[in-house]
């Protein structure tokens, strides 16, 4: 285990709209308001045609292939996630969120294009006082936090 400490800075109210590309706003959002590290939760829902990351393909395979579903109408949404800089600095969501629709349920993350369905509720608490940042991992291929 790795950590490291941080304190909250400002709780940011967020809604975001219809058509919004959810990672694609709030890392636009966090690059303008100097908002570098954050904790999320979120309600709302997602649009038809949003694709989630559902797990690998192959969980022993390096580097890791994603495996992608499609959401074939609109479904409820909700999600925490967390955002820290890349390498270069630049704000990196990620974010987990359950989709339901009819007492059907899909879940996983967002970073391959979940479009909001009219709204989508977000509470940004900004993490202040650490050094934290997503490292790119060559066996996995993912952006590993590096508290």
């Amino acid at each position: 285990m790795k950590f490291s400490e941080a304190t909250r800075g400002r709780v940011f109210i967020i809604r975001l709209e219809q058509g919004e590309v959810v990672h694609e706003i709030l890392e636009k959002f966090a690059s303008e308001h100097g908002v570098q590290r954050a904790a999320l939760l979120m309600v709302g829902a997602a649009d038809r045609g949003s694709v989630i990351v559902c797990g690998p393909r192959d969980a022993d395979a390096r580097p890791v292939e994603p495996m992608k579903h499609t959401l074939p109408d609109v479904h409820e949404l909700t999600g925490v996630g967390t955002l820290f800089p890349d390498e270069d600095g630049r704000p990196m969501l990620h974010v987990h969120a359950a989709f339901g629709r009819e007492g059907k349920a899909s879940a996983g993350c967002v970073r391959s294009g979940v479009v909001v369905w009219q709204v989508l509720e977000v509470i940004m608490f900004e993490l202040i006082g650490s050094s934290a940042r997503k490292v790119r991992d060559a066996g996995t291929g993912f952006e590993l936090l590096e508290p």
